[in-house]
């Protein structure tokens, strides 16, 4: 998967097929919009391009002064290219570029800029100023150079996934109904020395204080983590970052 960072000098991708949203934790609710975008350029011989923002919106914006988030930007890479996803474009997230109405955003930044062709969005996704556009609004504005696609919601157990809901639960311990949730476990990619982890996204969600059973690399361990202090790791990590997955 290739990643870009903001949409100056983007490639000229093939009759491309996209997604936009914060994808956090990129949960079972994500993998019904990427199997539909990966559906449709593959009808079309064309690419699929997942567009997200970073830092997430909510902090840019102070809307939710305490949110934690279920993935880094590193995870959701990997997350995503695990996915089969061919691009990612990652819009730095400005008060100013907040400012964007719907409309331009759609035709300066997809249509221009990226050239997509098809648009695949959440039954309840909004995106530009104020939250002012949404599935609805991109039909009545009748562009028929762009092709739309609205998936409806995804449910676990009789409960409608989302990333707060997913939020929820790993901030109550709930590893086992995150991951079904989630359609894989709860992860965490960090730098280890001497078996204490470094987390480069202070804003990344961690469980309560407890012992866990992972794997890290593939390999079964136990991550402690203290009330206060940096996450413990019983088993001696040699990679510059691992991956580390909760057992559910």
């Amino acid at each position: 998967m290739r990643v870009f960072h903001g949409t100056d000098r983007l490639p000229a991708f093939r009759r491309p097929a996209a997604t936009v949203g914060s994808y956090d934790g990129v949960h079972g609710g994500h993998y019904k919009l990427l199997d539909a975008v990966r559906r449709f350029a593959r009808e079309r011989d064309g690419e699929s391009v997942v567009v997200t923002f970073a830092p997430h919106p909510r902090i840019v914006l102070e809307t939710q002064t305490d949110l934690r988030l279920l993935s880094t930007l590193d995870e959701k890479v990997w997350l995503l290219e695990r996915a089969g996803i061919d691009n990612l474009v990652v819009i730095p997230f400005t008060r100013e570029f907040s400012r964007t109405s719907s409309a331009d955003f759609i035709r300066r930044d997809l249509v221009g800029k990226l050239g997509i062709e098809a648009l695949v969005m959440g039954y309840n996704h909004h995106f530009g100023h104020n939250k002012e556009g949404d599935y609805g609004s991109l039909r009545s504005a009748e562009r028929p150079e762009l092709q739309l696609c609205r998936i409806g919601r995804f449910c676990v157990d009789g409960e409608k996934v989302s990333s707060t809901a997913v939020r929820t639960l790993v901030e109550h311990g709930e590893m086992a109904r995150a991951a079904r949730m989630l359609c894989h476990p709860y992860l965490l990619i960090a730098g280890c020395e001497q078996g204490r982890l470094h987390i480069d996204d202070p804003y990344k969600l961690l469980p309560p204080a407890g012992e866990y059973p992972v794997t890290a690399d593939g390999e079964p361990a136990r991550l402690y983590i203290p009330s206060e202090g940096t996450p413990l790791l019983d088993l001696p990590l040699t990679r510059e970052k691992s991956l580390i997955e909760f057992t559910p």
